[in-house]
C-alpha cells in the first residue's frame, strides 16, 4: 500500500515545524509574555495575508473536479476567514491595514501562493495546507503549554480548538485524495511546495518577531 502523501509531507517538513515551536516569538506568545507591539505587527500582517488566503482557497474550490472538495474549500474560504477576521477585529479593534503596510515576508508569502494558480491543481493545495496545518500544530502545543493567565489566550483557543482540527483533518485528506490519483512528479512537487510554505511560516513568525521592514 502507498504511503500517504501528507504521511511524507509532514515528515519532510517536520524539521522545519520544529524551529518554528522554538521561535522566540512562538514562545513568548505560549508563555503570555510577548510584547504587544510585536502581537500587533503580526495580526495586522496577518490581515493582510488572510485577504489573499482566502483569494487563493476559491481559486482552488473553483479548480477541483470533486463536488465535495469545491464544497469543503469554498467553506474553508467563508468559515475560516470569517473566524479569524472577528479575532483580528476584537484585537485591532476595527483598524484595518493599509496594503502599503506588507512586509517583505508576507508579500513574499501571498507571491508564492499566488504563483501557484497555474500549477496543478494539487500542488496548489498543497501550498496552502501548512496555513492549515502547521497552525493547527501550534495552536495544539501552546494551548498545551497554558497554566496561567494569557493575554493572547483567545487567539490560542481559536487555532488549539476542535472546530479548526476538525477543518485541517479535512484539507490534509483532500490533499491525501489528490495525491493518490497523481503521479510521481506531482507528489513530489506537492511536497517539494508544501516544505517550501512550511518555511514561509517560519519566515512570517520570524518578521514579526523582527518588526521587520523594507530597507529602503
Amino acid at each position: 500500500m502507498m504511503k500517504k502523501w501528507s504521511d511524507e509531507a509532514w515528515q519532510a517538513a517536520l524539521p522545519v515545524y520544529r524551529k518554528i515551536i522554538q521561535h522566540p516569538f512562538v514562545d513568548a506568545l505560549a508563555r503570555g509574555t510577548l510584547d504587544n507591539e510585536r502581537f500587533m505587527f503580526y495580526l495586522r500582517q496577518d490581515s493582510l495575508y488572510l485577504a489573499r488566503y482566502s483569494r487563493a482557497l476559491t481559486h482552488i474550490a473553483s479548480r477541483l473536479a470533486d463536488k465535495d472538495h469545491t464544497a469543503a474549500f469554498i467553506r474553508f474560504a467563508s468559515d475560516g476567514t470569517a473566524v479569524e477576521k472577528a479575532l483580528h477585529e476584537s484585537f485591532l479593534q476595527g483598524s484595518v491595514p493599509d496594503q502599503k503596510e506588507i512586509s517583505p515576508a508576507c508579500l513574499l508569502y501571498t507571491s508564492l501562493l499566488g504563483s501557484q494558480a497555474a500549477a496543478p491543481v494539487e500542488v496548489e493545495a498543497a501550498a496552502v495546507l501548512p496555513c492549515f496545518w502547521v497552525y493547527q500544530r501550534v495552536g495544539a502545543d501552546i494551548l498545551s503549554r497554558q497554566q496561567g493567565d494569557n493575554p493572547y489566550m483567545r487567539w490560542i483557543e481559536t487555532y488549539g480548538d476542535e472546530a479548526f482540527a476538525a477543518s485541517t483533518a479535512e484539507a490534509v485528506a483532500i490533499c491525501d485524495s489528490l495525491a493518490e490519483a497523481a503521479g510521481a512528479d506531482t507528489r513530489r512537487m506537492m511536497t517539494d511546495i508544501f516544505v517550501r510554505c512550511t518555511k514561509m511560516e517560519w519566515m512570517f513568525w520570524d518578521s514579526a518577531w523582527r518588526l521587520e521592514q523594507w530597507p529602503i
